[in-house]
């Protein structure tokens, strides 16, 4: 019974911890943790830097920062010995708001300790009727099902205790009665907070005696711990919980039957956050500063637009630090994800082994004995699924499990189906999915358009009263005007009209509530900057500080407190004699200056938001259900899932699903498309897209890809071929077999790698961070200069008495009117924000079209700026994806080989590559009747061929070009010789194979390898390749072209599709040698400046990185087509989807298009403070006595931001050239 205390003490006090957080943390992919983490109040690049400052701060420094102004997130690249919370606590302090999305926000289920025995529920009545075991523990086992109210009452009354010191509760995973130590204890563990708390416990249980390899999980609420002895586990718990923790069991193990389970996962981590509070690129700079000098933290990497971040870190218990470095800069973080690193793997992984991680919630389960029934109800699949996750917690109601789907009798749906089925009624059973990064960035941005919202229809209430009184009635209405005469009147005491206390009444709320949200991040920003333990030197303190929060609150806090001395002057003087008070403020001002500000930050707000609408829309591809195809007998018991809304723009509604047609004994019923598996057939109707990608196994049809290839043009699908989620059905229905789920379909690849772009910058944005770094303290000396010299010249007599307007104050309030005007105006927003808002909108754009920008801004600087493009011939310039078999000529007369063992050794050996040409001579042995052969010790030259041992006919083979036979001593004879020429002429690839007799086994080095086939493979051209050639030439760009085939051939195709001969060349080293010895691009302004020394040439290599691969990675702008190999993908700058020469076009337009639009933003921003701070501050007030006022000040300082992201948002009417 202690046990069921325990589980009901931790069911008592539930509380969403399932719900997934505001910090994501994912590996990197190296030695290290990303960490994104949002804040909500991100505004301009001083918030970057400030960030940047504080996370570098840290120890271990973060490898990098990288924060998002639009998405309002801070990425850090961190080693594993800086915390999640680290980081989130770093960002708090430094004065921003770590967000919490709606998905992870405080849940909306009543508490239930407020809920009393007379208020049981029927489920839970009706729960304790079917639940033996509870009727075991009250005792009335044997009862009649009516058993009395009374011992409802107290079964109800024991769900409620919470007990001083709960005992060790009944164990999920138990160990065996026999089993010997030592014992693995799993503890679940409830109230860390921070990384001092689980510092705290693991110090608290080293210290116990028997109790080793203590591992305390801070983000897993959870602990594991070796024990010599069983009873030792008590102790455990009672150590845990005398710290002022709660602990509960999952699991104890005997320590011997882990040892050939799969290793617990250890660090290095990714750590994923997204981060509030950033406004421009001066705040992604100090974050990635301030993180970059934390210890065991490497690979900061802050979006400033995506308001994310990536760290990776050494431990988990480093991502408390990170955050806590990020909140001390004054910024928000919260943690997304935390997650091992991955490394890259032959064997074993999950997608090679078809194995399925899922996170299974069960919804309603009310007491200690529910989750056992859960876990004896997955036994019955014995070894085929197995419990990584087992849980003990109500209120965390998650099993995690593993399985290998086996359609139609092991799928996610049997699962659920069996856990929903040990109840009555059944649990609510569902797939659990976190949000995703979009989803948490547009969370973000809703609840900050929210906040400033609310505050500016505050502020807008109030000026519409402050307009009136203080500018109508004090400017506009006549003298004489009995209502002018009663506001102008002095009241209370001395000389302070009614005017100026209306108008205090009304600014003193916006000065303290709407413009509030500017002071608190400053004050915050201020404090993390002069904090104890701060890292930054004082000197830098003085000349790199604040962001655009300071500038305003500075400026509306020099407007409000002025007026409050002109107040006060005003009432400690006599009343003038004409009965008219004193009218000298600037109440009115600050008003104004909180609307116009607001109202300003809203719409860049809004903007930025925008700008993140590619990626959104790519979100949105994705269905809500499918219509699987089962046999009846699986649909005969339909489990219990949640519940399915028709998507009538996706899918058909499910009266209409019953009405299809399935063969014989097959049914079609909807389901969630989390409840599909790898083998699952679907019904994909006209007009909607797949559930996940597949292949065509029944029907013809044409799909329209243009969400992911950007060409609109439908493609024809027979069964057969792939088909991809996003697309849309076009033509007749089809049946589908799903092969990609959860999160391994192209649209996640497409999503991933626009949003792992997105996080790197463009060497151009150093401009700007080191502008916007100093921009705030020149800022605020420029203010005070100008206040000065003003005040200086005034009471010096320089300037004539008629300057001076006021009648209260003099010179220093007279003067200060300029000053409050510099410090509103001036905004460091636009600067920061010119080159992030248009590679972000450049990039969505680019994946519209079907152009992967992998390698963010500085692969977009780097492609606007080229100079060479070097083209592979196979597979790039050639379709590559059917080349056939034209011509054969066999030289093996009478040899030990008969021709069906020679062809069927060369299918072998040609097995073993990707090459297509070694796909096309595998076809044509295949049709021409080749043996089966079997070939050992397989090796491969990467541009050369094939090298295998056949034991069966005692002979070891190569294959490959002329020069793959060249370097074995291959001796062709001359008739051979003259076929290859002639084919090589036609522009067809030649194929040679030899072999060498050991059948003997005597000196085998002497023995020479005899050609005994030669073949002639032709790879048609691309049709518009000669097109795309000629285009880039008309633009002033070199073509070359690289190859691994005969120079003869390679020069044929080279004629065909417009490159001169002499540029065709062999070798990654040829591509290093283009880029030192290239011809450059001569521009415009380097005709008129003249073009800079010893600047290398920008090479763009475009490849599908089969035997290509060394010349993608020399390359500045590797290209790979979309039908390329792994490697290519993944070391790509840019991927074309679509395979498409054409896009090569698009992807170069619009790179040139981006670019030119972040050189326009960023000197518009420029030209724009430039402009602005002189004028206000009075440079013009000679002519005219013209001055910007500070209320016009800030509305110009609100458009200068909002102007910038306009111009970005401009991009989204780009069209390619071919379609312009």
């Amino acid at each position: 019974m202690t046990g069921a205390i325990s589980a009901i003490h931790s069911w008592a006090t539930i509380h969403d911890s399932d719900l997934p957080g505001p910090v994501h943390t994912t590996p990197d992919g190296s030695d290290g943790l990303i960490t994104t983490v949002f804040i909500s109040n991100l505004h301009c690049s001083s918030c970057v830097r400030t960030l940047e400052e504080t996370l570098n701060s840290l120890t271990p420094v973060p490898t990098s920062v990288e924060v998002s102004v639009v998405s309002q997130c801070v990425t850090v690249h961190h080693a594993a010995g800086l915390t999640s919370e680290a980081l989130t606590s770093a960002i708090e302090d430094a004065g921003f708001d770590v967000a919490i999305p709606p998905e992870a926000g405080p849940s909306t289920r009543p508490d239930i300790r407020q809920r009393t025995t007379s208020f049981l529920s029927t489920r839970r009545r009706r729960h304790v009727d079917q639940c033996t075991v509870c009727k075991r523990s009250l005792g009335y086992e044997d009862s009649p099902a009516g058993y009395e109210a009374t011992q409802m009452e107290q079964h109800a009354h024991s769900i409620g205790v919470i007990t001083e010191k709960p005992t060790v509760p009944a164990l999920i995973c138990s160990y065996e009665d026999g089993a010997q130590g030592p014992f693995i204890l799993t503890l679940s563990i409830g109230g860390m907070t921070c990384a001092s708390c689980s510092s705290t416990i693991t110090q608290s249980l080293t210290e116990l005696p028997g109790v080793s390899d203590v591992a305390v999980s801070l983000l897993g609420n959870s602990a594991t711990v070796t024990l010599e002895r069983k009873d030792l586990m008590a102790q455990v718990i009672e150590a845990v919980e005398d710290g002022g923790y709660e602990a509960e069991v999952v699991s104890l193990l005997s320590a011997k039957s882990t040892r050939s389970s799969e290793p617990v996962a250890e660090g290095p981590y990714l750590l994923t956050l997204s981060i509030g509070g950033m406004t421009c690129a001066s705040c992604s700079s100090t974050i990635t500063r301030l993180l970059s000098e934390l210890q065991d933290v490497s690979e900061v990497s802050i979006n400033l637009l995506a308001n994310s971040g990536s760290v990776v870190i050494k431990s988990k218990e480093l991502a408390a630090k990170v955050t806590e470095t990020i909140e001390d800069a004054g910024y928000d973080a919260t943690i997304s994800s935390l997650e091992p690193v991955k490394r890259f793997t032959v064997k074993g992984s999950g997608a090679e082994t078809g194995l399925r991680t899922v996170r299974i919630r069960v919804e309603g389960m009310f007491c200690e004995h529910c989750p056992d029934k859960v876990a004896v109800a997955l036994q019955q699949f014995g070894p085929r699924v197995s419990v990584e996750k087992p849980t003990r917690r109500l209120h965390d109601p998650v099993f995690q499990v593993t399985y290998r789907p086996s359609s139609p009798t092991l799928t996610i749906r049997t699962i659920v189906a069996a856990m929903a089925s040990t109840n009555s009624p059944p649990f609510n059973v569902s797939i659990e999915r976190p949000p995703s990064l979009e989803d948490r960035a547009r969370a973000m941005h809703i609840r900050e358009q929210r906040h400033l919202l609310n505050r500016l229809i505050f502020a807008v209430i109030v000026a519409i009263p402050t307009f009136i009184i203080g500018i109508v009635y004090m400017s506009l209405v006549p003298k004489d005007d009995p209502t002018k005469a009663f506001f102008m009147a002095p009241m209370w005491t001395g000389n302070a009209s009614r005017i100026q206390w209306a108008l205090f009444f009304l600014a003193t709320p916006v000065m303290f509530y709407s413009a509030g949200i500017f002071h608190r991040r400053s004050i915050k920003e201020i404090y993390a900057l002069w904090r104890k333990g701060s890292r930054t030197p004082v000197w830098k303190r003085f000349v790199r500080f604040g962001s655009m929060n300071l500038l305003v609150s500075a400026g509306v806090s020099v407007a409000y407190f002025s007026s409050i001395v002109l107040l006060a002057l005003a009432a400690s003087q006599s009343p003038a004699s004409d009965g008219m008070g004193d009218i000298t403020t600037y109440f009115d001002s600050v008003v104004f200056l909180a609307m116009f500000l607001l109202m300003g930050r809203y719409m860049e707000a809004y903007s930025k938001g925008r700008t993140a609408d590619a990626m959104t829309s790519l979100g949105k591809l994705r269905p809500t259900q499918a219509h699987l195809v089962v046999p009846v007998w699986a649909a005969d018991s339909p489990p219990r899932y949640a519940s399915i809304s028709d998507d009538v723009e996706k899918g058909d509604s499910e009266a209409e699903v019953e009405s299809y047609q399935a063969k014989p004994g097959y049914t079609v019923q909807p389901v969630p498309i989390d409840m599909l598996d790898i083998g699952d057939i679907v019904r994909v109707q006209t007009g909607s897209t797949p559930p996940a990608d597949g292949t065509v196994v029944t029907g013809e049809t044409a799909f329209n890809e243009s969400s992911l290839t950007g060409e609109s043009k439908p493609i024809k699908k027979l069964p057969g071929d792939p088909v991809f989620l996003g697309t849309i059905n076009e033509s007749r229905s089809v049946d589908v077999r799903i092969d990609a789920i959860g999160g391994e379909t192209m649209l996640d690849h497409v999503m991933k790698a626009v949003r792992d772009g997105q996080t790197k910058r463009a060497p151009i944005e150093r401009v700007a961070d080191l502008l916007t770094g100093y921009f705030v303290p020149v800022v605020t000396l420029l203010a005070i200069l100008t206040w000065i010299i003003w005040l200086s010249l005034g009471e010096s007599g320089v300037l004539p008495q008629d300057y001076l307007d006021i009648d209260v104050g003099g010179w220093p309030i007279w003067s200060l009117e300029f000053a409050i005007a510099v410090f509103v105006v001036a905004c460091p927003c636009g600067i920061g924000l010119a080159a992030p808002t248009a590679l972000l909108v450049g990039s969505g754009m680019a994946a519209k079209f079907g152009i992967l920008a992998r390698g963010g801004g500085e692969a977009f600087q780097e492609a606007a700026q080229l100079d060479v493009i070097v083209f592979d011939k196979t597979g790039t310039l050639t379709q590559g994806e059917e080349p056939r078999v034209t011509d054969v000529e066999e030289l093996f007369d009478a040899g030990p080989w008969k021709r069906e063992s020679v062809l069927g050794m060369a299918a072998e050996i040609e097995s073993s590559s990707t090459h297509p040409l070694a796909r096309a001579i595998r076809t044509y042995c295949g049709e021409a009747g080749a043996l089966q052969a079997i070939g050992s010790s397989v090796e491969e030259r990467p541009g050369r061929g094939l090298k295998a041992y056949f034991q069966a006919q005692r002979c070891t083979v190569i294959i490959g070009n002329e020069q793959w036979m060249n370097e074995h001593q291959v001796v062709i004879p001359v008739e051979a010789t003259n076929f290859l020429e002639a084919w090589k002429s036609d522009g067809k690839s030649v194929v040679l194979l030899a072999a060498r007799d050991e059948a003997d086994g005597v000196d085998l080095d002497s023995k020479p390898f005899r050609p005994l086939v030669l073949f002639a493979v032709a790879d048609p051209v691309r049709p518009n390749a000669h097109a795309v050639i000629s285009r880039l030439q008309s633009q002033g760009l070199t073509t070359w072209m690289i190859t691994g085939d005969n120079l003869v051939t390679a020069k044929a195709v080279a004629r065909i599709v417009g490159i001169p001969e002499t540029n065709v060349i062999a070798g990654a080293e040829k591509v290093r040698w283009l880029q030192e010895t290239g011809v450059k691009k001569v521009s415009r302004w380097q005709r008129i400046f003249g073009q800079p020394l010893n600047e290398r040439c920008i090479v763009a290599m475009v490849g599908d990185g089969i035997n290509d691969a060394p010349a993608l990675a020399s390359a500045d702008v590797p290209i790979a087509i979309g039908s390329g190999s792994d490697v290519a993908l993944s070391s790509a700058a840019f991927i074309l989807i679509s395979s498409d020469l054409q896009s090569l076009l698009t992807l170069i337009d619009l790179a040139r298009t981006v670019f030119r639009r972040v050189k326009f933003n960023f000197l518009w921003a420029l030209m724009y403070n430039l402009a602005a701070l002189p004028i206000a501050a009075g440079v013009i007030y000679p002519a005219g006595h013209a001055r910007l006022n500070p209320v016009w000040g800030s509305l110009a300082m609100a458009l200068s931001s909002v102007s910038v992201v306009c111009s970005s948002l401009v991009l989204k009417l780009y069209r390619p050239p071919a379609t312009r």
